[in-house]
């Protein structure tokens, strides 16, 4: 069944199992917070979409809005004098998005149905471990070339080594500056096997745009500090 979720549309993606912290200024971001803060929202949940290109300033139907998002949880939150909150969400759960309603609340709502992931394995399989286990390893190896091309030493640590292979994919790409785009399409690969193939590959193609270009972006942590405002 169709669950309503408050709905947070943003120039990103979330990716479950990672973090996103936001600074809260518009008036109805700012209720949405207390609302989470204080308990009227249930589980501190909302929804995490990316916005399609719109002439429109308001949001009024599903079209303006990325088909899957992602449910995220508030873990922190800071009030600041004039009312504004810095606080800090992490992804948890895929959805798709069915309806968008903008009148019964102050914020979107959104009617979502939860999307899982298929099994990296399926019942029976007994020949999958040697592919699960080449698959993370040329995408830790994308990873770690990406970051050696792009951060300086002290600016990335590689995702722990019994990372579930559900999460790995997501994990690797929490750092790394992929297109909107890319980060879409991670985002509603359900098959875990095929999104670490897809997470190398696009790894290496930005660790090599990388080099060619002998460019390196911001690092990391000041672009989750800045990238993230409503």
């Amino acid at each position: 069944m169709p669950e309503t979720i408050p709905l947070f549309p943003l120039q990103t993606v979330l990716l479950p199992g990672t973090p996103l912290p936001l600074h809260i200024f518009e008036p109805r971001y700012r209720q949405l917070t207390v609302d989470l803060m204080t308990g009227t929202l249930p589980d501190k949940r909302f929804g995490v979409v990316a916005l399609t290109p719109s002439h429109e300033a308001e949001i009024t139907s599903c079209d303006q809005l990325q088909e899957f998002g992602c449910a995220a949880v508030l873990r922190q939150a800071k009030s600041l004098p004039d009312g504004r909150f810095d606080i800090v969400s992490f992804g948890e759960q895929r959805f798709r998005l069915l309806a968008v309603d903008s009148s019964s609340a102050p914020y979107l709502l959104g009617a979502v149905e939860w999307v899982p992931d298929t099994p990296a394995m399926l019942p029976g399989q007994r020949d999958v471990s040697d592919t699960i286990g080449s698959l993370a390893r040329a995408a830790r190896a994308a990873y770690r070339r990406y970051c050696q091309a792009a951060w300086q030493q002290g600016d990335w640590t590689e995702p722990a080594a019994d990372a579930e292979i559900a999460q790995l994919s997501h994990l690797l790409a929490t750092d790394c500056l992929l297109p909107l785009e890319d980060r879409q399409r991670l985002l509603e690969e359900t098959r875990p096997l095929h999104r670490l193939r897809l997470v190398g590959r696009m790894l290496n193609r930005e660790a090599g745009i990388l080099a060619t270009l002998r460019a390196v972006p911001a690092p990391p942590a000041e672009l989750r500090r800045h990238a993230s405002k409503n």
